[in-house]
Order: C-alpha cells, then sequence, then structure tokens
C-alpha cells in the first residue's frame, strides 16, 4: 500500500482544482497547470480535499498511486508558490547572462553556448549564480538538469555547473616525486 498515496491532499483557499476526462487542472494565483492521468487511479475531489484510490489493486496501479499524488501535490503547491533551483557556475572565464528568452553560457568552448528558455519559467544570471523558477517542478527540474549536463563539475578543481546545496567531493592531484 502507498503511504503517499493514502494521504488526503488538502487545497489551500485560493487554489482550484478540477478533474474531468481523465484531465486534472489546477487554477492558482500564479497561473494553471494540467495533466493527464490514466484511469487505473481514482481522484475525488470533496471540500477541498483531493483523494486517490486504485480502482484495482495490482502492481502497475500500485506504483501509480503515490506517483500520481505527489504530482497531484506538486501541482497544488506549484500554483501557490514558485518551485526555485539555483545553478552555480564555478571556473575562470565562465560567464552565464540572459538574452531576452535564451541563456547564453561561456563554458570554456570555441563558441557561446545558447540554451533557450522554455515558455513558463524564469531565469535570472547574476555572478555566475542562475536561477531557475517556475509553477511546474518538473519543467524546472528537468531545465535545470539540461542546464547543468552541459559542463558537469570535475572532481580535481571544482570547475563546472552544480546546484546550490550539490558538494563536491574533491580528489587530490598527480604527486610529485
Amino acid at each position: 500500500m502507498s503511504r503517499i498515496g493514502k494521504q488526503q491532499i488538502e487545497v489551500p483557499e485560493k487554489v482550484e482544482v478540477a478533474f474531468a476526462n481523465g484531465v486534472f487542472s489546477v487554477k492558482g494565483p500564479l497561473g494553471s497547470l494540467s495533466k493527464q492521468f490514466r484511469d487505473e487511479i481514482g481522484i475525488s475531489i470533496n471540500n477541498n480535499i483531493v483523494s486517490l484510490t486504485p480502482v484495482k489493486i495490482d502492481m502497475f496501479s500500485r506504483a501509480l498511486w503515490g506517483t500520481y499524488a505527489s504530482h497531484i501535490k506538486n501541482m497544488i503547491e506549484g500554483v501557490s508558490k514558485p518551485y526555485e533551483k539555483k545553478l552555480i557556475l564555478e571556473g575562470v572565464g565562465f560567464k552565464s547572462e540572459v538574452k531576452g528568452t535564451d541563456l547564453v553560457l561561456a563554458l570554456g568552448f570555441s563558441h557561446p553556448v545558447i540554451v533557450p528558455v522554455p515558455s513558463g519559467l524564469t531565469v535570472k544570471a547574476e555572478k555566475n549564480v542562475i536561477t531557475i523558477s517556475g509553477i511546474d517542478k518538473e519543467v524546472v527540474g528537468q531545465f535545470a538538469s539540461a542546464v547543468r549536463a552541459l559542463k558537469k563539475p570535475e572532481p580535481y578543481k571544482g570547475k563546472g555547473f552544480r546546484y546550490d546545496s550539490e558538494v563536491i567531493r574533491r580528489k587530490q592531484g598527480k604527486k610529485t616525486a
């Protein structure tokens, strides 16, 4: 049984939720989100409380139960308070700036790397700290991951992108004889 799926999800005052034809939609002060859900899990909304129950008990529906509960919880939380990820760019000569709807990065390659920012996200670059924020947790995390993958932190000098709370284990360099 899913511990997360069993919990009832409370809906805040300023947030409206609706479920029809397999589409769960959330509307709040910061915007609206909607997501398609399969019919293996029954979703019911009563008195600003969302509850989920599996239609039949099998491995697949038990796996979806907690996943769908977390998705709904993240959607409700996102329309009331935006999600935020911070990336720190370390290295001599590495630069980042936002030009229009593009993130322009100088990562030591022969050319600048231009990454288009998805709609719904706001990106700020200040002194090699890139802040990504938006109402959809999945999109924020996916974009932050894609930017980090351009130059992962290396273990000898720590150059590259790292998350704000990430600790890079450093290796000792070559020893001289």
